[in-house]
Formats: structure tokens, C-alpha cells, sequence
């Protein structure tokens, strides 16, 4: 029996990304490891400025005026600075920083990167980008005359595209829906072996289900089609791709890896192969004779920028950031948006990036569908340590363990001057929907974020607010460095080694992106390309839905099973519906004590069911 070939993927990171001498600017040969590109790999800071930025932010967040903080540091360090100054010239070292890195053992890096991007004169970019806009512009009022619009979805299953399926369910101009879905295959826990497969249809059909599309009109629409991102054509039949091929007129690539500890070649194959296969795949759509493709939108992240401390983010520009990136994901994201561009300008493949920044729930409701790892985490964490917290009954050793684990899970990294960018996935699936019917829109690079920020302090305040738990900020570096390991060692030690690999995942994660600061992502785009209101959410108010629905939803994370999740979806979106309908208030607005009266007033809390006779229920109905 011979084995099957294996495809040898190239993972090299040189094909994207060059090393380069910071003195002169000439390439550095040789191979270098995509652990070098990432934060970790460069934290070599002076441990002085560590514990400048510590004490700052401790002054900020006690004084709340970071002007007078930022003058005080100011002077503080011209004094240090003075002094340092004086030492160097006695002793033989060129500068100060020289000094203090001989003193502390930290190397001079002699070296950056730089993006292997597609090098073209500004006009001849700019006349590539109008032919394929008018291009674009003309199949799109092709097809809308003789049938309307047909997508195929990837990655239809996240939680990202659940939303883009809630929202192209209702929109009657959208034809057919396509999702790729691979088989399930569930196996025996204890022998591995294959129990059963689901098939992709009857995944799309329970999806449907869950996500309360019941009308049979908006079912027929969907269809769903067994596939695999990682492969070519993504392992679709030669026979339902040439029906693809004359129908199909938008690809929307939305699957990716969202881990943020996967491994480096985990993340090049889901985001990087994934993405190289998805553009293949459109290409071939559009040079069909009987084509009717009119774009490829391939959803990144704002993140592909990287650590860009106190800078700006542009969306018209991509920048290898001066200190990298916090994980693999970002990293590979990066490279999947250079090969978009790569297709567009040396293939001539119709597209539009899209980079939303970190996606929360939904603007009104909070609703994330029970899928929201990277916010979601911490809150449910916090929401489980007041539970411990707040409980009654059990031994006095019980409660007293409960509180002192409670203790532990609610220290949080970050710097309480910190910006998030944050941004409900209501307004990211708006954006996406509306690129389908904006052609001027190919060639851009958009950014679906806020101008409203929300800082670190800021969520710890509202945590504080609706769940009833004090989360102390800790300083990043210390707390990865110092607290996270006694952290985890203690609830090791308490028998609690899932709650301990948990915090521990999160305190790396988050410590990672509070260190540095988070780039400010530049907006505009979303506004004048794809013609969404610039009036943008209110992260505040979003961040108070979700931290609402994580507990009466989910119970913070504890209400796992997916059909359960979804039932309460419904109640939930109606309940809210309802307060805002009968009090004329913006849910969020409300007070945590007045929003939990009016929300068991339609709904018992006990079952999570609609009273009898309620608005709720009947509108429910």
C-alpha cells in the first residue's frame, strides 16, 4: 500500500517579509525564525522604563490627570537623565543608553524588516485600482439585471460569519448564499475511533436553526457545500465548481485562525494557504467565459499593523511595525493581506480588504453568540470569581477557597491609560454586506473600527458596574513576569488546574497587547467607500450589553450547550427589544438594578422562558 503525496507547503517568512541592516538598508541574507517577528522575541527594554511606566500608570489611575503625570514623569526623567549623563561621560561610554544597556546586559538590535510588497509608480497603482473599479462596477449592474447577487462564504460557522448570515438572510437583493463547511467527524473519547460524520448540510441546516431563520423563502437561498480552505479550489467537485463558476458572483473569505497561541505553521495554513486558496479560487471565478464574479472581500484584521505605539494605523498604507507583532495571528493576517495585494496588482483580481478591529457583540444586545473568545474570556472569568464570591451554603473552608481563587482570577494586565479598539460585530457585518454593492470599494483597504475608544480603566470600571467584582489592574510586564506564575501556582496547588491554564492563557494573551499600547486605527474609509453612517457605536455601551448578556445568556460561559445558547439568543433579543419598545431608553443606558427589573418582568430568569402574556412573548410569537 503506498501513502499518499503530501503537498509541501513553502511557510518561509522571507516570501513577505525581508531583514534588512538599520544602518544602511541592505538586505540581510539568510533565514530567520517567525519567532523573531514577534514582540516576545524583542522584549529587551530597560527594566527602569519598565518601572517608569508601571509607576505612571498606578498615577494615573489614582490621580485620574494624566497631564499632570505625563509633566511630572517629564521632569523626573530630564533629572535622571541629567545624572545618568554626567556618569557616562566620566566612564567610557558614548551615550547614556549605551551606558545603561553595558549595564544590564541588553544588545543594540542592528536590524528591522521591511514588507516584500508589489514596488509600482503612484499612477500606474492608481490605474490599476479605477480599471478594476469600473470593471467591477459594470458586471455588478450586469448581474443585478438578470438575477441579483450570489455569494460564497467561508467560514460561515465563526462568529463573525454567523452575524454576515443573520444580516444577508434579510436582505432580499442577495439571491443565493453559498457556505463551504466541512464534515464534522466525531470520534470516541476514549478509542479515537469515527462514531459518525456530519455532513456539511446537515451543519448548515442546524446552523440555520440556531440562528432562528426558520422561513422556508429565506432557507431555499442557502445552500452548503463540503470543503476545506487549506486546500486548492478548496477541495470543492470539478461538477459543483463549474456550476459555481457561472452563478457565483462575490466570494467573501472569512474563515481564519483566530488562536492567538496557535503555532506559527497552524496560523500560516488557516490564515496564509487559507487566503492564497480563496483568492486562487476567485481568480479563476472571474477569467471564466461564462463568468458572472463581480469582487473577492477578504476579511483581515486591523491588527495586521501591529504594535504601532502612539502612531496612527493608516488604511491606506501597510508598514512593517517598528516593534512587531504580539502573536502568529496577527502576524500571518499581515502576510495574507500581501498576498491579497499581490493578486490584485499582478493578477488583476477584483478585491476588497476589510480589517475589523477586535470584534465584540452586538451594539443593542450584546449577543455574540456564544462564541467570543478573546473579550468574552476575561469577562466570564470575572463573572465566575463574583459567583465564588457571592455564594452562600458549603463549609467555611469552601467558601473561604472560593474567595481567595475569586482574589486570584480577578487580576487583569493592562495599562489603565490604555486604548481598545473595539467594535460590535453588527457594524463589521454591515460593512461586509455593504461591499457587495460598492464596486468603488475595490483597491481599498478598510478599517471596520471606532473613534470611540474604550481604555482599559474604563472596562474595568463597567465590570465592576454590572457584575459586582473589583478587578485590580496589574503592570504587563510585571504581571507575566511575576504575578502570572505565582497566580497559576497557587490555584495549581488548590486543585484548580483548569481555571489556572485559563488565567494563565489570558495573562500571556492580554499582557502581550497591553504592553505596548494599542495603535490608534485610522477610520474614514468605512464612511466614504463602502457609504456606512459615520456616526460609529458606542463601545461603552456595547461592552455593558455584552458584559449583560455573558451573564444572563451564558451564565458566564457555563450555559454551553449550543441549541440551549440559541433558544436564549431569542428570548434575549426580544426581552431587550421590548425594554427599549416599552421604557423608550436605551437598554444600555439603563442602570444594572433598573435592567434587571425590567428584564424579569418579560422574562423567568429561573427557565430563561417569556412570562405569560408579556410583550416580550408575544412579540416573540
Amino acid at each position: 500500500m503506498t501513502k499518499p503525496e503530501t503537498m509541501t507547503i513553502d511557510m518561509d517568512p522571507r516570501q513577505y517579509i525581508t531583514k534588512v541592516s538599520a544602518k544602511d538598508g541592505s538586505t540581510i541574507e539568510g533565514a530567520y525564525s517567525p519567532e523573531q517577528l514577534l514582540v516576545s522575541a524583542h522584549r529587551d527594554y530597560h527594566p527602569a522604563d519598565v518601572t517608569a511606566r508601571m509607576a505612571m500608570s498606578q498615577l494615573v489611575d489614582f490621580t485620574g490627570d494624566e497631564g499632570w503625570v505625563k509633566k511630572v514623569m517629564k521632569r523626573t526623567r530630564r533629572l535622571g537623565h541629567r545624572s545618568i549623563g554626567t556618569m557616562a561621560s566620566v566612564l567610557p561610554f558614548s551615550s547614556p543608553e549605551k551606558m545603561a544597556m553595558t549595564m544590564w546586559g541588553l544588545k543594540d538590535r542592528n536590524y528591522r524588516f521591511e514588507f516584500e510588497k508589489v514596488e509600482m509608480e503612484q499612477d500606474i497603482h492608481m490605474g490599476i485600482v479605477e480599471k478594476l473599479q469600473a470593471a467591477g462596477a459594470a458586471q455588478l449592474s450586469k448581474v443585478q439585471a438578470i438575477g441579483g447577487i450570489r455569494i460564497l462564504l467561508t467560514g460561515g460557522t465563526g462568529f463573525l460569519g454567523q452575524e454576515i448570515i443573520t444580516q444577508v438572510a434579510q436582505d432580499t437583493s442577495i439571491q443565493e448564499i453559498a457556505i463551504v463547511i466541512r464534515p464534522k467527524v466525531i470520534r470516541d473519547r476514549r478509542t479515537k475511533e469515527v462514531v459518525t460524520v456530519i455532513s456539511p448540510s446537515e451543519r448548515g441546516f442546524k446552523l440555520l436553526d440556531d440562528l432562528g431563520i426558520q422561513d422556508a423563502q429565506e432557507r431555499s437561498r442557502f445552500r452548503f457545500i463540503a470543503g476545506d480552505i487549506e486546500r486548492p479550489l478548496f477541495g470543492i467537485e470539478s461538477s459543483q465548481f463549474d456550476v459555481l463558476r457561472s452563478t457565483i458572483t462575490h466570494v467573501i473569505h472569512c474563515a481564519a485562525s483566530v488562536s492567538f497561541d496557535a503555532t506559527y505553521e497552524d496560523s500560516f495554513k488557516a490564515n496564509v494557504l487559507g487566503s492564497r486558496n480563496a483568492l486562487s479560487f476567485s481568480l479563476l471565478l472571474q477569467e471564466s467565459e461564462e463568468s458572472a464574479f463581480v469582487s473577492h472581500i477578504s476579511i483581515e484584521t486591523s491588527y495586521i499593523h501591529g504594535r504601532q505605539q502612539e502612531a496612527v494605523a493608516r488604511e491606506d498604507e501597510l508598514q512593517f511595525p517598528n516593534n512587531f507583532y504580539n502573536n502568529h495571528y496577527e502576524l500571518t493576517k499581515a502576510m495574507a493581506s500581501i498576498e491579497t495585494e499581490r493578486f490584485m496588482y499582478q493578477a488583476g483580481l477584483r478585491v476588497v480588504q476589510l480589517c475589523p478591529s477586535i470584534v465584540i457583540g452586538d451594539s443593542k444586545t450584546g449577543r455574540n453568540y456564544g462564541d467570543l473568545k478573546v473579550v468574552n474570556a476575561p469577562v466570564n472569568a470575572f463573572g465566575r470569581a463574583h459567583q465564588a464570591l457571592s455564594g452562600e451554603g458549603g463549609s467555611l473552608e469552601d467558601r473561604v477557597l472560593g474567595w481567595g481563587i475569586a482574589q486570584l482570577a480577578c487580576i487583569f494586565p493592562g495599562d489603565p491609560r490604555a486604548k481598545l479598539n473595539l467594535v460590535p460585530v453588527d457594524r463589521v457585518a454591515e460593512g461586509i454586506v455593504a461591499a457587495l454593492k460598492r464596486p468603488q470599494a475595490i483597491g481599498s483597504r478598510v478599517h471596520l473600527a471606532t473613534d470611540n475608544y474604550i481604555t482599559s480603566r474604563d472596562m474595568r470600571d463597567i465590570c465592576a458596574d454590572e457584575i459586582g467584582v473589583n478587578i485590580r489592574l496589574a503592570e504587563p510586564t510585571m504581571h507575566r513576569n511575576l504575578t502570572l506564575p505565582i497566580m497559576t501556582r497557587l490555584l495549581e496547588l488548590c486543585n484548580q488546574d483548569k481555571l489556572s491554564n485559563a488565567l494563565y492563557k489570558l495573562g500571556t494573551i492580554f499582557g502581550g497587547y497591553s504592553e505596548w499600547g494599542q495603535p490608534i486605527h485610522e477610520v474614514g474609509n468605512d464612511h466614504f467607500v463602502l457609504g456606512l453612517s459615520e456616526e460609529r457605536p458606542d463601545t461603552e455601551l456595547a461592552f455593558r450589553m455584552l458584559c449583560r448578556h455573558n451573564n444572563y445568556v451564558q451564565d458566564f460561559g457555563q450555559v454551553r450547550d449550543a441549541t440551549e445558547v440559541a433558544r436564549r439568543e431569542r428570548v434575549w433579543d426580544a426581552a431587550v427589544a421590548c425594554i427599549e419598545e416599552d421604557s423608550g431608553l436605551v437598554p444600555a443606558t439603563m442602570s444594572p438594578k433598573r435592567f434587571k427589573a425590567a428584564l424579569t418582568h418579560y422574562v423567568d430568569m429561573d427557565r430563561f422562558e417569556f412570562r405569560a402574556q408579556s410583550n416580550a412573548a408575544r412579540l416573540a410569537a
